[in-house]
């Protein structure tokens, strides 16, 4: 038995099933539309038309489906993300191994932040045979050494993969397995899933939503500069069609030394990631984009993948256009067209956006991974193979 993941509900489980029958997706129309109300029109009962072209649309197959209601039976209501343990308050520590990238920072406030209770976050290597889990930070351990791992491993301790940087930018993974008991990244179907952002629906739907004054066009804040880079490729031909105000090392000064102070006086920001893999949107969309009320114009997944954590009315995919000279002609189009443009926000309504607090949620998660999981035994035994797919 795998622990239970704290999977966004739109995430992508892949369990080993047939496909259901009509009539069960028929049943399933109404817990989907409380899942995500931004799908609830792309399904149709059996005998209507274009249903698999709908689902295909959507971004999901049938087994995710299954796997969206199996998510959702889990709890009640449906959170776009966990609430936290729901049973026992037999306390859980939680040792961090590295402070990752040294950044130190008060771990606690698991139960007012997540509610997860009785949860002990700790830097204190002293601690190391009591603690339940021990959390690694890849690239600490790949600067370390793993001649600094623990030498003495209780039998029923878990051992943490974490990272969050994308395969393009992991290295030695090759020499870590059957190291690890569970994986925590951003990746979907990971043991402790750990988005760099993700939504809850909010507590208060508002009826009229208050628009920023916005005074310029498109924004980029960039500050690992590549020209081999797609990103910076199509900055290139993108900027031929369209003033674009670059941020950082290449660039202007940040206001206030602050990405979300300067972008939330642009309409668009590009949020173009550095590498390009399933599930790695990271904070150029949460934060950079989101928190600053900038429509992101997005260079990374799929947009089916994207849409598997945002609505599909949120954001601008370059996929869409034929050519950056369309996608600048279409900015340019919604520059002049404030109601065509403020469709982009018509989400806001029904969710806010929460961006991940780096390291404490990390810790507070393994907590709740943990005590869901009992005591059932696990080894990663291929990392490289299951993270670089």
């Amino acid at each position: 038995m795998r622990p239970r993941r704290f999977l966004h509900p739109l995430g992508r489980r892949r369990p080993a099933m047939d496909s259901p029958e009509p009539g069960l997706l028929c049943r399933l129309r109404g817990r989907l539309a409380r899942l995500a109300p931004w799908l609830r029109h792309g399904f149709s009962c059996p005998g209507a038309p274009g249903l698999k072209r709908r689902l295909l649309a959507a971004g999901l197959s049938c087994c995710t489906v299954l796997a969206l209601y199996a998510a959702n039976s889990l709890r009640d209501p449906p959170p776009v993300w966990g609430r936290g343990n729901d049973g026992g308050d037999e306390a859980v520590t939680v040792l961090m191994w590295w402070v990752p990238f040294g950044r130190n920072q008060p771990l606690d406030g698991c139960e007012r932040r997540f509610g997860i209770r009785a949860c002990n976050l700790t830097t204190d290597r002293g601690r190391q045979l009591e603690a339940q889990a021990v959390v690694f930070h890849h690239r600490n351990l790949m600067s370390s050494g793993l001649q600094n791992l623990p030498r003495v491993r209780p039998p029923e301790q878990r051992w943490v993969w974490m990272n969050s940087e994308s395969p393009s930018h992991t290295r030695g993974l090759q020499d870590l397995g059957g190291i690890f008991n569970w994986t925590m990244s951003y990746k979907v179907d990971s043991d402790v899933f750990v988005p760099y952002g993700y939504l809850r629906p909010s507590q208060t739907p508002a009826l009229h939503l208050p628009m920023p004054r916005k005074t310029k066009l498109v924004a980029w804040a960039i500050s690992n500069w590549k020209e081999e880079q797609a990103r910076v490729r199509y900055y290139h031909q993108l900027k031929d069609h369209l003033p674009i105000d670059i941020y950082g090392a290449h660039g202007l000064k940040l206001k206030d030394n602050s990405v979300v102070k300067t972008v939330s006086e642009y309409k668009f920001y590009l949020a173009f990631e550095n590498s390009q893999h399933p599930d790695y949107i990271t904070e150029k969309l949460w934060r950079n984009a989101f928190t600053s009320w900038a429509v992101p114009i997005v260079l990374g997944p799929a947009r089916s993948n994207y849409e598997l954590f945002i609505p599909p009315d949120s954001f601008i995919h370059i996929d869409d256009f034929a050519s950056p000279r369309h996608l600048a002609l279409y900015l340019k189009f919604l520059d002049k067209n404030k109601s065509r443009y403020q469709r982009y926000f018509a989400w806001r309504k029904r969710y806010d956006v929460q961006v991940l607090l780096f390291w404490v949620e990390h810790g507070c998660r393994v907590c709740d991974a943990v005590r869901a999981a009992g005591k059932q035994p696990k080894t990663i035994q291929n990392l490289a193979n299951w993270f670089e797919s």
